[in-house]
């Protein structure tokens, strides 16, 4: 019982510096320990502390000991080893090669019940799916759906258009637009969302098909935006388009090139560019043209579950949309990043 007995040295540290140490700490447990230390110091009965902070008198002596012979550093928490993770640092770079390239094992691609029944099979035995899927997540995989892509790429053509591009970039005379054409329908667009396990989500539908259609040019330096609504996209309303775009836009620089894709009506001979030089894509790149993302925030932000009753209704929803955009310049400089690398 005497060993139980032992009081802190009160020559170990000042009260003060102890007060420091409480607001300091960045666990509870640290805090309690030092309280109970300085409790004692001011001559609180042993047994009474033991009773205010809920513990043993056995693990008050602990503390104790340890405050007399570290002082402060004594009672803060010390790192814990924890036992081994079930998959090594080893084995982790085999994996993530795995994952990477699952040909090397004759997969085309990895769910986690089969990435699991894989390390199962030819490393770890006894291993959980729990285990397996915060593996993944600590080594930044995540679910993702893979979009479709063509397979018509020229890979000499986009490389040589980046090129391109990299020559206009350096040039502090010249200033790109990215223009394309997009389309909104009056039906909404189903989102990813939150649900309860086995509820069934349903979104409205009324099957009438309104759809409109818009123009716009970005200019990804300085975010401004510029747009017009249509029926349909042809070489007529692509000329309007231009006029207004040439008459609305601050073109400050010496040469404006507008870049494009290859849609019919952006190639007819009777256009009249006005103070644009026209520009091409590559044939199937639409990764090189940012104005595509700021379309697929716009839907996202706009579209997601509405749903028109009538074309005026539609038209106002896309209206608003757009202004939407054409007030985000400084936010629209963020999302069109022009790629100048494959």
């Amino acid at each position: 019982m005497v060993a139980l007995l032992i009081l802190p040295n009160a020559e170990n540290c000042s009260l003060s510096e102890i007060d420091i140490a409480i607001s300091c700490t960045p666990t509870q447990k640290t805090a309690f320990r030092l309280m109970a230390i300085k409790t004692l110091i001011f001559g609180i009965d042993y047994q009474k502390v033991a009773e205010l902070y809920n513990i043993t008198r056995r693990t008050l002596a602990r503390w104790i000991a340890r405050f007399n012979e570290d002082g402060i550093d004594g009672l803060l928490d010390k790192s814990k080893s924890g036992r081994p993770p079930k998959i090594a640092t080893s084995l982790s770079n085999k994996l993530i090669s795995v994952i990477e390239e699952p040909k090397q094992v004759n997969e085309t691609h990895w769910t986690g019940k089969k990435f699991h029944g894989y390390l199962k099979q030819n490393f770890i035995d006894d291993i959980a799916y729990s285990t397996v899927i915060r593996w993944l997540h600590k080594q930044g995989y995540c679910l993702k759906v893979p979009r479709s892509w063509p397979d018509k790429q020229d890979e000499v053509k986009r490389k040589e258009y980046i090129e391109k591009i990299n020559t206009y970039l350096q040039k502090k005379n010249i200033e790109l637009w990215y223009g394309d054409e997009t389309g909104v329908d009056g039906d909404p667009r189903p989102r990813q969302r939150w649900a309860l396990k086995g509820s069934k989500q349903t979104i409205a539908r009324n099957g009438a098909h309104f759809r409109m259609s818009a123009m716009g040019i970005v200019c990804p330096r300085t975010g401004e935006f510029c747009a017009l609504e249509f029926e349909r996209s042809n070489t007529q309303t692509f000329q309007i388009f231009l006029d207004h775009a040439n008459e609305e836009l601050a073109l400050s620089r010496k040469r404006n090139i507008l870049i494009l894709d290859n849609a019919s009506w952006h190639k007819s001979k009777i256009l009249d560019w006005g103070k644009f030089e026209v520009c091409y894509l590559p044939p199937y790149s639409p990764d090189l043209n940012p104005i595509e993302r700021l379309w697929l925030l716009m839907k996202a932000e706009w579209f997601s579950d509405f749903i028109a009753h009538s074309t005026d209704e539609l038209i106002d929803r896309f209206s608003l949309a757009l202004c939407w955009l054409i007030n985000r310049n400084n936010k629209n400089t963020a999302t069109c990043t022009i790629k100048t690398k494959l």
